[in-house]
């Protein structure tokens, strides 16, 4: 069994707004990955965005710039 690294996680709405957020933290060179939505969060959309533990003020400003509005933004051990 692979041992738990805390992440910090994005949920979105919608599955659009994911891969949104996904190519304009890419095309910025943002640390971090889509991966499937942790159980322990419940969201509308199956996918969230995951990235190393750290400033929350900083993604919540990727989302502001972005456009787009994120469900949920924890810090989980995945």
């Amino acid at each position: 069994m692979r041992a738990k690294e805390r992440r910090l996680i994005v949920a979105f709405h919608t599955t659009h707004d994911a891969m949104a957020f996904e190519d304009f933290c890419v095309a910025r060179g943002v640390s971090g990955r889509l991966i499937p939505l942790p159980r322990q969060i419940s969201a509308g959309c199956g996918l969230a965005w995951s990235a190393p533990p750290g400033d929350i003020a900083a993604v919540r400003a990727l989302l502001e710039a972005a456009g787009i509005e994120a469900q949920h933004i924890k810090e989980l051990d995945i």
